[in-house]
C-alpha cells in the first residue's frame, strides 16, 4: 500500500499536499483499491468556498459511488482537467496524474492537524 509521508489524510481516505495557501487533494491508494475501476469523477463546486468536512463531489466507480469530503475548509479554484477523459488516472496514479483538486485554503494550519501518513496507516491497518 502507498502512503506518501509528505501528504497528509483524512478518516474519509482523502489526501492533501499543501503549498503556500494552496492545496491538491485526490484520494489515497486504499480508497481506489475500495472503489474499483474509476469510470466518472464529478466535482460541480469550483469556485464555491466550502468548510471542511462538506462534500465537493463524487467519485462512480463500477459497482458504486462515493462522495468526497473536503479535508480543510476554503475554495475550490480547479478540477484536474485530465480526470474528464481518463478517470482511470485516479486507479493508477492516484497521489500524481489522479489529483482531483485544487483550491485555497482558508487556515494552512488545519493541514497539519490531519493524519500524517503513520496516523492513516494505523487508521486502514
Amino acid at each position: 500500500m502507498n502512503i506518501p509521508a509528505q501528504l497528509r489524510y483524512t478518516k474519509d481516505h482523502e489526501w492533501i499536499s499543501l503549498e503556500g495557501n494552496v492545496a491538491t487533494i485526490g484520494i489515497t491508494d486504499y480508497a481506489q483499491r475500495e472503489l474499483g475501476d474509476i469510470v466518472f469523477v464529478e466535482v460541480d463546486t469550483i469556485g464555491s468556498a466550502l468548510e471542511s468536512g462538506a462534500v465537493f463531489g463524487t467519485v462512480e466507480a463500477v459497482k458504486t459511488v462515493s462522495d468526497l469530503f473536503l479535508p480543510v475548509s476554503g475554495t475550490i479554484t480547479e478540477l484536474n482537467p485530465a480526470l474528464s477523459g481518463a478517470p482511470e488516472l485516479v486507479n493508477s496514479d492516484p497521489y500524481g496524474e489522479g489529483w482531483m483538486i485544487k483550491m485555497t485554503v482558508n487556515d494552512p494550519a488545519h493541514v497539519e492537524a490531519l493524519l500524517d501518513a503513520a496516523g492513516y496507516e494505523a487508521l486502514i491497518a
